[in-house]
């Protein structure tokens, strides 16, 4: 497997009673079952794309002319989308950029991306000030292809390009990804002549990291989608092959949740990297957890953390607030790694503890302090350890947590998969404007 998942801090044993009964979590294990047994049956059947995106490559194939057209026309990329047609992407560009803004890869025809998800005037008026619109592409992503953010990104920066070149040129520098049909955006891309590729109307934004909403512009960037789709394929090859529920990490992870939950009242969860580049994993998960369990009063809040940093600010919260998280933590071993401290620097005796360590070993030595000391304040641990960080282990990771997400939908008696609060807010923002 990618990851391990040690689930030991959650229970009473460990932590006393803020931790789980055996028999209480093994009584909602045995419920996942049948979401397990309903997830096989939808892969046979082709109704849950996301789960036949790990063995597809075909489509990996008509994504390539794009990426080496991108890579030798472009040197800046900007990919115009909200909510999940831009965070599966911007997770995936991490693993192969750097968290610093600079370029990905000293190979000049490698280009630089920038993820574009909100609406601020003043983001967007500094970025298209700031980039050679002439060597700059486009795509935009919309499932739907009504999105009002992403359709007013795009329109704009349509503008803005085609105030240096004639329209047909400007047209070229885009790539629209939505789903098949009448919608606004398919119908502005074809009257303009533009590339468009099909959004699969069956996989919705926050499942969609392995598709190509967030493959096409991961590969722009270097990353191998071969290696991320077979991770996921590792992950979920023991729920179709028929194991039973503890020997699926998923099921585990979607029965702790739910059972600490409906019997020690745990309202958040606490998703919590010890590697920058996966911060921005963080944040997609934050989306689809929330925005797939958080109805009819059912759910609990997802929380983005990052270690070290939230060392410093949000755990003194976490160890001495109120008992009602639970924490996962993905560890990486990094001991021995990253530059070292001159010991002729370190002469000091308050530094000497530092002297001819590496910053990996602090890195370490602070992740497995944090976890200890979340035990011994008789905080709900899991720790999800990783031996390095690529695109197999990426995947298996995603795979895991898009599972697990249903799964904890099935438990609790919600559709994973649509989101009636959301589309409320967007009816109102078009009423509102219609109305002026």
């Amino acid at each position: 497997m990618p990851y391990h998942q040690c689930i030991e801090g959650c229970f009473t044993e460990a932590i006393g009673e803020n931790g789980l009964d055996r028999a209480e979590y093994d009584s909602v294990l045995a419920r996942t079952a049948e979401a397990l047994a309903e997830l096989r049956t939808r892969h046979d059947a082709g109704s849950l794309p996301s789960l036949r995106l790990p063995a597809a490559r075909d489509d990996l194939d008509t994504l390539a002319p794009i990426v080496k057209r991108y890579s030798e026309t472009f040197s800046q990329v900007v990919v115009l989308g909200t909510g999940g047609s831009s965070l599966g992407g911007k997770t995936l560009y991490a693993l192969a950029g750097d968290t610093l803004g600079m370029a990905p890869s000293y190979d000049h025809k490698v280009p630089r991306l920038h993820f574009m998800d909100n609406i601020d005037p003043h983001s967007f008026t500094r970025l298209l000030q700031a980039l050679d619109l002439a060597r700059t592409g486009f795509l935009v992503i919309s499932k739907s292809g009504a999105t009002p953010e992403t359709l007013t990104q795009f329109l704009v920066c349509f503008e803005a390009v085609s105030r240096n070149l004639e329209e047909k040129k400007a047209a070229a520098h885009f790539t629209l990804i939505a789903e098949p049909g009448s919608n606004p955006l398919r119908g502005l891309g074809a009257a303009l002549g533009m590339e468009i590729l099909d959004h699969d109307p069956g996989l919705g934004g926050r499942f969609s990291v392995l598709s190509m909403v967030g493959l096409l512009p991961a590969m722009m960037a270097g990353v191998d989608a071969v290696s991320l789709r077979e991770g996921a394929a590792t992950v979920l090859e023991p729920i179709l092959g028929g194991a039973a529920p503890q020997d699926c990490p998923p099921a585990v992870g979607a029965a702790l949740a739910v059972a600490l939950a409906q019997t020690r009242g745990i309202s958040q969860t606490v998703l919590m990297p010890y590697l920058d580049r996966l911060d921005s994993f963080a944040v997609w998960f934050r989306q689809l957890w929330a925005e797939s369990l958080g109805k009819g009063g059912q759910g609990t809040t997802p929380v983005k953390a990052l270690g070290a940093v939230d060392q410093h600010s949000q755990l003194q919260l976490y160890l001495d607030g109120p008992a009602d998280k639970m924490f996962t933590l993905i560890l990486a071993q990094v001991a021995g790694s990253g530059a070292r401290v001159d010991p002729a620097l370190a002469k000091d005796p308050s530094l000497a503890w530092l002297a001819g360590r590496t910053m990996g070993d602090l890195l370490e030595a602070e992740q497995q302090a944090t976890a200890e000391t979340l035990i011994r304040n008789h905080r709900p641990l899991r720790v999800m350890d990783i031996k390095r960080l690529d695109e197999w282990v990426l995947g298996g990771l995603l795979m895991h947590f898009m599972i697990e997400t249903i799964i904890a939908a099935h438990l609790l008696g919600v559709d994973a998969f649509d989101q009636p609060a959301v589309e409320e807010g967007k009816v109102l923002a078009r009423v509102s404007l219609e109305g002026e």
